[in-house]
């Protein structure tokens, strides 16, 4: 009997390693396949086009309001350059999802529930971070919130309303608790490397976002095809509203 048990425990291990490795072995042929894809003639092969438009949109708005306006303020770069460069930044990280999405149009209801709940996350925390850096948690949570909510709703409704559930709840926890990340460490000299740090998670949870619905979407045909106008308007409407917060929106008294 106890013969036979260690039999069918090492037949349970050896079949646990060998799905182990099957696991992995797919996860990298696709992880592959994707990366091949960036340079492809799928929607994946806009991704980094995607990029580079909010980024260069983002960086005209800002030029054209630091030359009519900000250069006037006294000490506008030292006191918000950092936090509206990763504003930024911030908006260029979400809309390579919306783009992929977009041009899927429908999908699974686990895949659109993970794309409402990351994209709602994520969104609603680095700009409700960045915010509360110089706004306080009130205006920069309730901005996050608001944020994430939008655009984990318009992303997650994908799957119906499951994906559109999730987003509501993960824009409202993602705006608050970036805010409160940010509050706690207004007195600690390193909330500038701390908004580095989570930029960086965040960049790798996105990157892993567009290689999920990659491999759950690879199969299907691109459902919409659109030019990047979506990306700038939408770019143009985050960055500006996140600029007038910055820089003339209600503070904190803590903030003076």
């Amino acid at each position: 009997m106890v013969f036979c048990s260690r039999l069918q425990q090492d037949e349970i291990v050896r079949r646990i390693r060998n799905v182990f490795k099957q696991l992995k072995k797919t996860i990298s042929m696709s992880f592959k396949e994707f990366t091949k894809e960036l340079n492809g003639n799928r929607v994946e092969g806009e991704l980094v086009k995607t990029i580079f438009y909010s980024l260069l949109t983002s960086v005209i708005f800002l030029a054209v309001v630091y030359f009519f306006k900000l250069r006037y303020i006294e000490n506008c770069v030292p006191k918000y350059g950092y936090y509206l460069l990763f504003s930024g930044l911030s908006i260029a990280l979400i809309m390579p999802v919306v783009r992929q999405v977009r041009a899927y149009k429908e999908m699974a209801c686990m895949s659109g529930m993970m794309v409402g709940m990351t994209i709602g996350m994520i969104s609603g925390f680095l700009l409700g971070f960045f915010t509360a850096s110089t706004n306080g948690m009130f205006i920069g949570g309730f901005f996050g919130v608001f944020v994430g909510i939008a655009i984990g709703v318009w992303n997650g409704k994908c799957c119906g309303v499951m994906g559109a559930m999730e987003g509501i709840m993960a824009g409202f926890m993602g705006g608050l608790m970036g805010a409160m990340t940010s509050f706690m460490l207004l007195n600690d000299n390193n909330l500038k490397l701390a908004g580095i740090i989570s930029f960086a998670i965040s960049a790798v949870i996105m990157f892993g976002l567009n290689f999920m619905i990659y491999k759950e979407m690879k199969e299907t045909d691109r459902q919409r095809k659109e030019d990047h106008m979506m990306t700038v308007v939408l770019t143009f409407v985050l960055i500006a509203i996140t600029t007038w917060l910055i820089v003339f929106g209600p503070r904190s008294a803590i903030f003076g």
